[in-house]
């Protein structure tokens, strides 16, 4: 029995030898390939040893590799090393991406490129030494293959190698690794999977080479859609507003009937700064004054995707939520949308919107004239500046308000009425831009003793000084500034006294957790952070930080009618799709078509769904990719039952949105709003 023992561990480990001598070329292909996708995991969502995505990537990698051995061993090289080559750079667009958006590349998105020339500055400046650390996989293939040429291994290999065999043990230990991955999937990884809202999620539990196949199906979607699941979608569509509860009239019902509504895009503008002060000043003191003279909805929140912005002004104006894969302003910005310049042209409003950057810009030339806006008064072409004027990515926001409000003053005199937006840009990031030209004092003084003295002294530091969230500070506080000059404009005007401003945040900053939790608690006197345990410390986990994605939306008016009915601080949880259907119902009208809902009329029971698949109610918060919840109110117990119809709804509403934008299911149907 020993003796039988003895030679098959002999025979295996000769075997093995064997392999690895006769197969090193591949070998070392599939060795670099996973060592690639592993580290890029490790370094996104840092599960670089899970296995679960290591052998789904593993399985992937074999199964490409077996078809190498259908070509004679000496242009083997040339075969493997496109897949390393290929790879790499997968890495390292990963790498970068997820360093700028917090989430994963999509081919659906590379429509999207044209926009990189307009914020290069923020790509650089997010940019690390590490994302590129994948170019140095083929560059090891090369001279492994170099060093193997100067052998004798590719000569004897010629020789001994049975190319079929290889190639199909090769795929099918691919397909078995796969398959594994597959087979122990659950009912909720495959319905991620195919929805593909949770990017992260499916890097996570199937690897990064899975997730860009799934992707590339996805992003086919909407050209093969007239082929295939047109006819489910529209049935879904019919099935979900056929049954839809009705809207219901409430105290806010026509009250904006005959007046004017100019909307204020405020860029990257979030609320939690509205609470921070450093020497006694506050950091948006007009942002403040605004909302203590109207109406603040203090628990808004933005439902953006890889969009941004676009995402934003689309959610807005149409109470639909992002597009599954790519962005609606440049893949989608050409079907039937029923937003708020059309309702309100249709009852006869002028339209347009104004921006200090290219039109170009997200596709904007397109898409705003589809969501029915009639001018667009952008860039150069509208404003003159000189480039002392350019502040990050155009005309800075004192010169842009400067400009804006004659053109708007002329707007009115033209037109009975008008609906505009006007899209502000100076605290886009990069951040450091606009915090380079802020006057404002980041430093904080603080009272400690002395040992050597035995007396107390008063001492300043700016420890945010250089920071992303120092400099977010500062940009924002610039921004604030200019926003405080248009509302002095338009106090001072003899226009606009029948008008309504809608002044909202388009997204978050973007700034990481990390980035964050620094000004919650960093301890100046000893120049270290507040550990949990500690008097000071604010305990910012991940929870926190999404629920610090809020921005301010704030309706304020001049007008002395609309003063006395926009007041006040609403504390309902509201999301982006929600204004939409709350603005049309204060002219009297209703887009049955709308995800969200009129905020007046759902009040505390509203629900606000994430494009990757979270959700927030005055409860709780529901996240996706760990299908956990955490819970807000003490008072509140999340059933299963509850849990399973909050998700069963976030999937519907997510999918019909989705429907509505890639198979255009508004095409053909009458924008009725009565």
């Amino acid at each position: 029995m020993k003796e039988k023992t003895k030679n098959f561990f002999h025979k295996l480990k000769k075997n093995i030898v064997e392999y690895v001598v006769s197969n090193r070329l591949f070998i070392s292909y599939v060795l670099l390939s996973i060592i690639s996708l592993t580290f890029v995991r490790n370094m996104t969502i840092g599960n670089g040893w899970a296995f679960k995505p290591f052998i789904t990537d593993l399985g992937a990698i074999l199964i490409v590799g077996a078809f190498g051995y259908f070509i004679k061993p000496r242009n083997q090289f040339k075969y493997y090393f496109f897949w390393t080559t290929f790879y790499s750079i997968l890495c390292i667009i990963c790498s970068v991406y997820y360093t700028f958006y917090t989430s994963f590349a999509s081919i659906g998105e590379l429509a999207s490129l044209g926009q990189v020339e307009t914020v290069t500055n923020a790509l650089f400046e997010k940019l690390r030494v590490i994302d590129f650390i994948y170019i140095f996989v083929p560059i090891i293939f090369y001279l492994l293959h170099r060093r193997l040429a100067a052998s004798p291994y590719y000569y004897f290999i010629d020789k001994v190698e049975k190319g079929k065999t290889m190639a199909f043990s090769t795929f099918i230990a691919g397909l078995l690794c796969v398959a594994f991955s597959f087979m122990t999937a659950t009912a909720t990884d495959y319905g991620r999977l195919v929805k593909q809202w949770y990017r992260g999620y499916i890097v996570e539990r199937f690897g990064l080479l899975t997730y860009h196949v799934n992707d590339l199906i996805q992003s086919m979607t909407p050209k093969i859609g007239s082929l295939f699941g047109y006819d489910d979608a529209l049935e879904r569509f019919n099935t979900y507003f056929d049954n839809k509860e009705e809207h219901h009239d409430n105290e806010y019902t026509g009250v904006l009937k005959g007046y004017n509504i100019v909307f204020v895009h405020m860029e990257s503008m979030q609320t939690f700064l509205m609470d921070l002060e450093f020497n006694g000043k506050e950091v948006t003191p007009n942002l403040n004054k605004l909302a203590k003279e109207g109406m603040f909805f203090k628990n808004f929140y933005p439902q953006v995707s890889i969009g941004t912005s676009s995402d934003t002004e689309f959610t807005l104006l149409t109470g639909l939520m992002p597009a599954q894969s790519g962005t609606v302003f440049v893949s989608y910005y050409n079907r039937n949308y029923f937003s708020i310049p059309k309702y309100l042209k249709n009852d006869g409003y002028y339209t347009f919107s104004m921006h200090g950057n290219l039109a170009s810009m997200w596709g904007r030339n397109k898409a705003h004239p589809s969501l029915g806006y009639e001018k667009m008064y952008f860039g150069d072409d509208t404003y003159k500046f000189t480039e002392d004027d350019v502040v990050n990515l155009g005309i800075n926001d004192y010169k842009f308000f400067e400009q804006v409000v004659p053109i708007m003053e002329d707007i009115e005199t033209t037109y009975d009425h008008y609906m505009g937006t006007i899209i502000t840009l100076s605290n886009h990031a990069p951040f450091s831009l606009a915090s380079a030209v802020s006057d404002y004092d980041l430093s904080t003084t603080f009272t400690t003793f002395d040992e050597e003295t035995q007396q107390e002294v008063t001492k300043t530091t700016n420890y945010l000084a250089g920071t992303a969230a120092g400099d977010y500070i500062r940009s924002v506080n610039y921004a604030d500034g200019a926003l405080g000059k248009f509302i002095e404009y338009i106090n001072n005007s003899d226009k606009f006294n029948n008008t309504l401003f809608v002044f909202y945040g388009d997204h978050d900053a973007k700034l990481t957790r990390k980035e964050i939790n620094y000004l919650y608690n960093y301890n100046p006197e000893t120049g270290e952070e507040y550990k949990e345990g500690d008097p000071e410390y604010q305990e910012y986990d991940s929870y926190a930080h999404e629920l610090n994605k809020k921005t301010p939306l704030i309706m304020w008016s001049k007008n002395k009618n609309l003063k006395r009915i926009f007041k006040g601080e609403i504390n309902y949880t509201m999301g982006m799709y929600d204004v939409s259907t709350t603005i049309l119902n204060m002219y009297g009208l209703y887009n049955k078509y709308s995800m969200g809902h009129d905020i007046f009329d759902i009040k505390n029971d509203n629900m606000v769904i994430f494009p990757n698949g979270n959700a927030l109610t005055k409860d709780l918060y529901y996240n996706n990719s760990k299908d956990e919840v955490k819970i807000l109110n003490n008072k509140f117990t999340a059933t299963d039952e509850y849990i399973d119809e909050l998700k069963k709804t976030v999937d519907e509403k997510l999918e019909i949105s989705n429907y509505i934008i890639v198979y255009d299911l508004l095409k053909n149907l009458p924008l009725v709003g009565e």
